[in-house]
């Protein structure tokens, strides 16, 4: 459902965390109370959180600060000629987007970032769930001249790149979990989600789909299905939103070079040095049911699990699989 075009107008107002009425709000845009009413209850049907108290009048949980392009391109330095950024205040799924975008000729490396995303999606069809300024949700499309068949270990590569820039913020506790998520204590903080355009052989593209928390409300607690951690409180001093993202993107680019260059391989080693379950005992649920224990061994250069069974080492490839630790 299309938002309310005052809608966002009026987020930008509250963004600073203050209470105003909506007789001062609807002063300031110059319509009724009725309008700035509607425009609010527009806001929380996408998912936006906010306080009303009477006498006081509404504000947003913590303060936002939004994106600017601009800002944005400034602090990615060198790198800002690498990216074609479009920022937009509301979308359904980045990744979605990109892909039409993909299929209708978008130029290599369009990056583009969701202030609010409403229907974002993971691994397995599940659901990212986010809130306005408590994530960093984004997309990049990324041309290959390789197939997509050359692609294997794509998520893996991009993993390292999440974990140079986590680490260079300060995150020193973030590590890898196979096959495309970052995790603190077990906790999750930052997901990938790899879609591929393009025949085996032929050219091919990537969208790549970065969803990273900042902040957890006890609201996204209730609603993930999961231990969730944000990058907030894994930092010693809060990190402006456009700082964290232009580190990624900075460390993404660097690690996508050498994977067209050279693929996973020369980047494996990284890997399993930061995977938090490296040499535990693990399980796998494969799609038919089945569960399989054994040890977390190894990664391979196509970016396969190697794990010691029962009956030996076996292979494993994202799919469908899902990990497990064994306490």
């Amino acid at each position: 459902m299309p938002m309310n075009s005052l809608t966002f107008p009026i987020l930008h107002l509250l963004s600073d965390g203050r209470f105003r009425s909506g007789e001062a709000l609807a002063a300031h845009f110059g319509v009724t109370r009725a309008t700035i009413w509607n425009a609010l209850q527009d806001a929380e049907s996408h998912g936006v959180r906010l306080f009303s108290v009477r006498g006081k009048g509404y504000r947003l949980p913590e303060p936002v600060s939004f994106l600017d392009r601009e800002q944005l391109r400034a602090l990615l330095a060198d790198h800002a000629n690498i990216y074609a950024l479009e920022i937009h205040e509301c979308m359904d799924s980045t990744n979605s987007y990109l892909m039409r975008a993909a299929a209708e000729g978008a130029a290599h490396a369009s990056c583009v970032i969701a202030e609010l995303q409403t229907a974002g999606r993971g691994r397995r069809g599940r659901a990212w769930q986010t809130g306005l300024g408590d994530s960093l949700t984004f997309s990049v499309l990324w041309r290959f001249d390789c197939g997509a068949g050359a692609l294997s270990g794509l998520s893996l590569a991009v993993g390292v790149a999440l974990m140079r820039a986590l680490h260079e913020l300060g995150a020193t506790e973030a590590q890898l979990k196979w096959p495309n998520d970052i995790v603190s204590n077990g906790k999750k903080l930052a997901g990938i989600l790899i879609e591929l355009q393009g025949d085996m052989d032929g050219a091919s593209a990537a969208v790549i789909g970065i969803g990273l928390n900042l902040r957890v409300s006890e609201e996204m607690r209730r609603a993930i299905a999961q231990p969730a951690a944000g990058l907030q409180e894994l930092l010693d001093t809060e990190v402006p939103r456009d700082v964290v993202l232009a580190t990624l993107l900075r460390h993404l680019a660097d690690v996508l070079a050498i994977f067209e260059r050279n693929g996973f391989e020369p980047l494996r080693d990284e890997w399993i040095a930061r995977h938090a379950y490296h040499n535990d005992v693990v399980r796998l649920l494969l799609p038919d049911g089945r569960e399989i224990d054994g040890i977390a061994q190894d990664v391979a250069a196509d970016g396969a699990l190697l794990v010691r069974a029962a009956e030996g080492l076996r292979r494993f490839t994202s799919g469908e699989v899902s990990l497990r630790v064994i306490a």
